[in-house]
C-alpha cells in the first residue's frame, strides 16, 4: 500500500499532463486542417477572378490606348 502512495501522485500528475497535451495537439490539428481549408477556398477564388479581372483591365488599357491613337 505504502508503494501505491508513492507512485499515485506521480501517476495523476502524468494522466493529466497527457490529457493537455492531447487537447492542444488536436485543437492544433483541427486549426491547421481550418487553415488549409481557407487557404485552398481564397486559392480557387483567386483563381476564379484572376482571369476576368485580367481581361477587364487589358480591355481598358487597350480602349484607353486606342482612344490616344484616334483608332
Amino acid at each position: 500500500m505504502e508503494y501505491v502512495a508513492v507512485i499515485l501522485p506521480s501517476l495523476v500528475v502524468g494522466l493529466i499532463f497527457w490529457f493537455a497535451m492531447r487537447a492542444l495537439f488536436n485543437v492544433d490539428r483541427a486549426e491547421r486542417q481550418a487553415l488549409a481549408a481557407a487557404e485552398q477556398e481564397a486559392d480557387s477564388m483567386a483563381s476564379n477572378s484572376t482571369p476576368s479581372s485580367v481581361e477587364s483591365v487589358r480591355s481598358e488599357d487597350l480602349s484607353a490606348e486606342a482612344k490616344k491613337t484616334g483608332n
